[in-house]
């Protein structure tokens, strides 16, 4: 490899939102790096799979923007 060609590789500590904690290498320029979802608690590998409510995004989605064709049409 080159020499002072590729960023550093140094440890990170990550941190979830639910309290899981743990370090890996990366080359990112932080220490320390905050998620939302690990797999700790994501719902695939936690087997506490929950139903999102995708009925009411659709429905706020179609108020929003369900007259935008019929103008469109005119």
């Amino acid at each position: 490899m080159k020499q002072n060609i590729h960023p550093a590789y140094k440890d990170v500590s990550v941190t979830c939102s639910c309290g899981n904690a743990f370090v890996t290498k990366s080359t990112l320029g932080k220490d320390a790096l905050h998620i939302e979802v690990c797999s700790q608690c994501h719902p695939f590998y936690s087997g506490k799979q929950r139903l999102v409510d995708s009925a009411g995004r659709v429905d706020k989605f179609r108020q929003k923007f369900g007259s935008f064709g019929k103008i469109a049409a005119k």
